[in-house]
């Protein structure tokens, strides 16, 4: 059986996967560990590989997602 996915769904999937994307590109915060940094970016580029998986991706533009996760 098939979940059908809303538009709003969508939506709110892009936006935690452009938070990963924001938060690769700024950087290490002042105070963070290089450690935490470390795993920090691990996590983050694992969630966006996970969302640029996903098959209902309909009008976004993934660039962000997929430059981010490399």
């Amino acid at each position: 059986m098939e979940i059908e996915i809303t538009a709003e769904q969508i939506a709110k999937h892009y936006s935690a996967a452009m938070d990963s994307v924001n938060l690769i590109n700024n950087g290490q915060p002042e105070g963070m560990t290089d450690a935490d940094w470390e795993n920090c970016v691990s996590r983050n580029k694992e969630h966006l590989k996970i969302m640029l998986a996903k098959d209902f991706w309909t009008t976004e533009d993934l660039t962000p997602l997929q430059q981010a996760s490399q």
